[in-house]
């Protein structure tokens, strides 16, 4: 049974404020909270039914996390979801770089997302998802994003925050640093149709926000400006845009298409 200042805590992790103020996050789920232990994240508490506990407690005693029995009905209280989980881990928000180094020395041999301003939580933290299933190590997202600690965020990640290295940082600034080094590739309603492109291994991919595409600020350092195809029916009507994450999705598919071909062609 948990203590109510437990419980207090734990759901004043919901806000942003509190979250700041603690350096902590709340992750929920057996695959969530069984991919952050063992990642860098340090977990300071689990907070778990009894099943849970009994089929994890050989990995929870090797990894030395405190944990702590409770009731269905303390998950309904402590949890975000509708239908709360059998495990919620209170997790420590590291400073940078206690997991990377944020000096912009940013890897030139493979992609890399930035994210300008993408405010819808479940979108960022699909694009994160997105970043894990193709590889991409590196995210850097502008200041105005949406909190990476985001319950909702953390949600969406389906574990692969545990293995994606976010960083907010100025993006004008580090294209500034850049200089033209690495190419940047950004999606614009007069670009080039994506599937005519002959894309490299690496570079910088730049997703804008969800109502207004790449900011000015930035949209001058784009050196590849590309256009994902509609083939819907103009006849019945057709979708006016894709979400950014959707969009993401089919960008990294077509960079790692090729990446393949080219290695498929230098094997044979």
């Amino acid at each position: 049974m948990l203590l109510q200042n437990q419980i207090k805590h734990i759901t004043a992790l919901k806000s942003k404020k509190f979250r700041e103020e603690y350096h902590q996050f709340i992750a929920e789920g057996n695959k969530l909270v069984t991919d952050l232990m063992t990642s860098p994240y340090r977990i300071t508490g689990i907070y778990a039914l009894s099943s849970w506990i009994v089929e994890n407690l050989g990995r929870i005693q090797k990894k030395n996390i405190p944990v702590f029995e409770t009731l269905p009905r303390e998950m309904e209280r402590i949890s975000t979801l509708t239908t709360p989980s059998t495990v919620l881990a209170v997790v420590e928000i590291p400073n940078p770089l206690e997991l990377w180094t944020a000096d912009y020395r940013l890897p030139t041999t493979d992609l890399i997302l930035f994210l300008d301003d993408i405010r819808d939580p479940g979108n960022f933290g699909t694009i994160i998802r997105i970043a894990d299933w193709f590889g991409i190590e590196n995210i850097f997202c502008s200041e105005t994003c949406v909190d990476l600690y985001n319950p909702k965020v953390v949600q969406a990640t389906m574990g692969s925050i545990a293995r994606v290295t976010v960083q907010y940082a100025d993006l004008k600034k580090i294209l500034l640093e850049i200089d033209g080094r690495i190419q940047v590739f950004g999606t614009f309603l007069d670009g080039e149709n994506l599937y005519g492109q002959d894309l490299p291994d690496a570079g910088i991919i730049l997703i804008g926000n969800e109502s207004h595409g790449i900011s000015a600020p930035l949209n001058q350092f784009v050196s590849k400006r590309i256009f994902i195809p509609s083939f819907g029916n103009s006849k019945s009507g057709k979708a006016e845009s894709l979400n950014a994450s959707v969009a993401t999705a089919i960008i990294c598919t077509e960079f790692r298409r090729q990446t393949v071909r080219r290695g498929d062609r230098g094997t044979g």
